[in-house]
Protein backbone atom coordinates (compact mmCIF):
# COMPACT_ATOMS: atom_id res chain seq x y z
CA UNK A 1 0.00 0.00 0.00
CA UNK A 2 1.22 3.37 -0.92
CA UNK A 3 1.08 6.52 1.35
CA UNK A 4 -1.67 7.68 -1.41
CA UNK A 5 -3.69 4.03 -0.86
CA UNK A 6 -3.83 5.07 2.75
CA UNK A 7 -5.83 8.56 2.34
CA UNK A 8 -8.69 6.18 0.44
CA UNK A 9 -8.35 3.63 2.81
CA UNK A 10 -8.65 5.69 5.69
CA UNK A 11 -11.54 7.42 4.18
CA UNK A 12 -13.39 4.09 3.53
CA UNK A 13 -12.46 3.10 7.02
CA UNK A 14 -14.26 6.04 8.05
CA UNK A 15 -17.62 5.85 6.25
CA UNK A 16 -18.25 2.64 8.11
CA UNK A 17 -18.48 4.31 11.08
CA UNK A 18 -16.82 0.83 12.75
CA UNK A 19 -13.87 1.68 15.22
CA UNK A 20 -12.83 -2.11 14.55
CA UNK A 21 -12.45 -1.17 10.97
CA UNK A 22 -10.57 2.13 11.53
CA UNK A 23 -8.36 0.68 14.31
CA UNK A 24 -5.58 -0.91 11.98
CA UNK A 25 -4.58 2.63 10.42
CA UNK A 26 -3.83 4.06 13.52
CA UNK A 27 -0.84 4.09 15.51
CA UNK A 28 -0.29 3.10 18.96
CA UNK A 29 1.02 6.17 19.82
CA UNK A 30 -1.04 8.21 17.55
CA UNK A 31 -2.03 12.04 18.33
CA UNK A 32 -5.35 13.83 17.32
CA UNK A 33 -6.72 17.40 17.96
CA UNK A 34 -9.93 17.91 16.74
CA UNK A 35 -11.52 21.10 15.22
CA UNK A 36 -12.46 21.76 18.77
CA UNK A 37 -9.21 21.80 19.81
CA UNK A 38 -9.57 18.42 22.33
CA UNK A 39 -6.39 16.21 21.94
CA UNK A 40 -6.11 12.67 21.72
CA UNK A 41 -3.39 10.97 22.81
CA UNK A 42 -2.95 6.95 22.20
CA UNK A 43 -5.25 4.63 20.38
CA UNK A 44 -7.34 3.88 22.92
CA UNK A 45 -8.21 7.66 23.50
CA UNK A 46 -8.51 7.99 19.74
CA UNK A 47 -11.12 4.68 19.95
CA UNK A 48 -13.31 6.06 22.56
CA UNK A 49 -14.32 9.70 20.53
CA UNK A 50 -14.04 8.10 16.97
CA UNK A 51 -16.57 5.06 18.98
CA UNK A 52 -18.20 8.60 20.07
CA UNK A 53 -19.08 10.03 16.94
CA UNK A 54 -19.68 7.57 15.38
CA UNK A 55 -22.59 6.51 17.98
CA UNK A 56 -23.78 10.53 17.74
CA UNK A 57 -23.62 10.85 13.76
CA UNK A 58 -26.29 8.69 12.28
CA UNK A 59 -25.67 7.55 8.57
CA UNK A 60 -22.44 9.92 8.80
CA UNK A 61 -20.67 10.30 5.21
CA UNK A 62 -16.76 11.45 5.25
CA UNK A 63 -15.24 12.13 2.56
CA UNK A 64 -11.28 13.65 2.12
CA UNK A 65 -10.94 16.02 -1.12
CA UNK A 66 -7.99 18.22 -2.50
CA UNK A 67 -4.98 16.54 -0.66
CA UNK A 68 -1.47 18.39 -1.00
CA UNK A 69 1.28 15.99 -0.13
CA UNK A 70 4.03 18.04 1.89
CA UNK A 71 6.32 14.76 1.90
CA UNK A 72 6.55 11.23 0.98
CA UNK A 73 9.49 9.38 1.64
CA UNK A 74 9.52 5.31 2.22
CA UNK A 75 8.69 5.20 5.97
CA UNK A 76 7.40 8.31 6.81
CA UNK A 77 4.96 10.91 4.86
CA UNK A 78 2.58 13.77 5.61
CA UNK A 79 -0.11 15.37 3.71
CA UNK A 80 -2.41 18.58 3.94
CA UNK A 81 -6.15 18.37 3.26
CA UNK A 82 -10.07 19.29 3.88
CA UNK A 83 -12.57 17.44 5.20
CA UNK A 84 -16.29 17.37 4.51
CA UNK A 85 -18.86 15.31 6.90
CA UNK A 86 -22.84 14.70 6.97
CA UNK A 87 -25.46 12.85 8.84
CA UNK A 88 -27.75 13.16 11.31
CA UNK A 89 -27.66 14.12 15.26
CA UNK A 90 -30.98 13.80 17.17
CA UNK A 91 -32.97 13.87 14.46
CA UNK A 92 -31.55 16.89 12.59
CA UNK A 93 -29.31 17.08 9.48
CA UNK A 94 -26.10 18.50 10.24
CA UNK A 95 -22.70 18.79 8.51
CA UNK A 96 -19.38 19.89 8.94
CA UNK A 97 -16.21 20.81 7.18
CA UNK A 98 -12.31 21.65 7.42
CA UNK A 99 -8.89 21.62 6.85
CA UNK A 100 -6.50 18.90 8.11
CA UNK A 101 -2.73 17.87 8.37
CA UNK A 102 -1.59 14.14 8.83
CA UNK A 103 1.24 12.74 9.39
CA UNK A 104 2.03 8.90 8.08
CA UNK A 105 4.34 6.24 9.14
CA UNK A 106 4.98 2.61 7.63
CA UNK A 107 5.33 -0.11 9.83
CA UNK A 108 5.67 -3.51 8.59
CA UNK A 109 5.07 -2.89 5.56
CA UNK A 110 1.86 -0.70 5.99
CA UNK A 111 1.15 2.73 6.61
CA UNK A 112 -0.43 3.84 9.97
CA UNK A 113 -1.89 7.37 10.93
CA UNK A 114 0.37 8.96 14.10
CA UNK A 115 -0.50 12.65 13.87
CA UNK A 116 -3.69 14.01 12.71
CA UNK A 117 -4.82 17.86 13.31
CA UNK A 118 -8.11 18.99 12.59
CA UNK A 119 -9.27 22.38 12.14
CA UNK A 120 -11.74 25.07 10.44
CA UNK A 121 -11.98 26.08 7.24
CA UNK A 122 -10.37 29.59 7.11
Amino acid sequence: MSAKDFVRDYEAALATQDWTVVAPLISDEARVVFSNGSLLAGKEAIGAAYQHNFNTIEGEEYRVENVHWLIETADSAAYMFEFYWTGVIDGRAASGSGRGTAILVRVAERWVLTGEQLGPMS
